[in-house]
């Protein structure tokens, strides 16, 4: 039998609720339909970004979680805005972006933004955020590419 090259990605291949695991973290990318592919060097754990913030701070990054308390509103401009909290096993960080949001609450996303450890709304500070350039659902799933 001819070994798998992809299994290297296997430690940080997560377990969704369709019964079973994929094989690889570029399958995933595959099956949510990314424009680019996610690979095991750009996905980064939430744990990871809670833990050295000062690291990714002002960076790009790659997380994913479940959706919860969304928050909907318009910036100064009439725009639409949205906001909610990432959460995962290991913790939670807050997502803001300009436009609709595509998802729901409850819903397990793959967020793609860039993470700021600090960031100061007039007297208040708001730590560990993503200003998020995409929110893409992770139910949309392809069964051939299912393992």
């Amino acid at each position: 039998m001819k070994p798998n090259p992809l299994a290297c990605f296997r430690p940080i291949v997560r377990v969704l609720a369709v019964g079973r695991v994929f094989s690889c973290i570029m399958v995933l990318a595959i099956a949510i339909g990314a424009a680019t592919p996610v690979s095991a060097g750009n996905l980064i754990e939430i744990a990871e970004l809670l833990a050295h913030p000062e690291q990714y701070d002002h960076l790009d990054v790659i997380v994913t979680g479940k959706v919860m308390n969304v928050q909907l509103a318009t910036n100064r401009q009439g725009q639409p805005a949205y906001g909610f909290l990432l959460q995962d096993q290991a913790g939670t960080l807050k997502v803001v972006s300009l436009g609709q949001l595509k998802v729901h609450e409850g819903d397990q996303v793959i967020v793609e933004g860039v993470f700021s450890r600090l960031r100061q709304v007039g007297r208040k500070i708001v730590y560990n955020e993503i200003k998020a350039l995409s929110v893409r659902p992770l139910t949309r799933l392809n069964p051939d590419l299912v393992g």
